[in-house]
């Protein structure tokens, strides 16, 4: 699995209901440490352009935390992220159950799937959607041997949950100053280690990037 050192998380705390499915709603960002250091010459506020990288945290129950990464990819230079460049980008989803040791079995964490993950994007200042619109199955997006189930892709296996590499936010409007990820995430997770009780969770996230003058 893509490994980054980080700085700092924030965690976005969200209370479950008993039964059914709940909803957690946030954006909060984590500096990780910056592959290189960038002078924002624009007013669209973002951690992932100053840093090149960002972590989202957020507690979907007691001691357990979902991770949301995103780093620049091409081009590594923020500053170079322009309308019509390539603005290529990672992206990561991971879990990590504070209850049970890191290395330990899957039978004393508590399981959790990843069923979809959907990206949508805005841009500034318009308001406008962006190109980049994404949903996927994220079974689909893995090796075939990665484990899943009905519920879909577990993200705390040995295996290291789900990594999209590359892709691309596509060309913007000339004017555009920022674009906005909006990134959902559908969870089953279960109550309690091996209790094969699960909950549904959805989860939503939101990246700012800057975008540059070319020029």
């Amino acid at each position: 699995m893509h490994a980054r050192p980080f700085a700092a998380a924030l965690a976005l705390v969200a209370v479950l209901a008993a039964a059914g499915c709940a909803r957690i709603e946030g954006a909060v960002d984590a500096a990780l440490a910056p592959a290189e250091p960038t002078e924002t010459a624009t007013a669209f506020a973002s951690d992932f352009t100053t840093d090149g990288s960002v972590l989202l945290t957020s507690d979907v129950a007691d001691a357990l935390e979902v991770r949301l990464e995103a780093w620049a990819v091409d081009s590594k230079r923020t500053s170079e992220w322009t309308p019509a460049a390539a603005n290529t980008f990672g992206l990561a989803v991971n879990v990590a159950d504070y209850r049970a040791e890191e290395r330990a079995v899957l039978a004393d964490k508590r399981r959790v799937y990843l069923a979809d993950i959907a990206i949508a994007s805005t841009l500034a200042p318009s308001g406008a959607a962006g190109p980049l619109a994404f949903q996927a199955d994220p079974r689909t997006l893995v090796p075939a041997d990665t484990t899943r189930s009905d519920r879909g892709l577990l993200l705390n296996s040995y295996q290291g949950g789900l990594l999209l590499p590359e892709t691309a936010l596509g060309a913007v409007p000339a004017d555009t100053t920022g674009v906005t990820l909006e990134v959902t995430l559908t969870l089953a997770i279960e109550g309690a280690a091996d209790g094969g009780d699960f909950q549904t969770v959805t989860l939503d996230q939101e990246i700012p990037i800057a975008i540059f003058p070319a020029g």
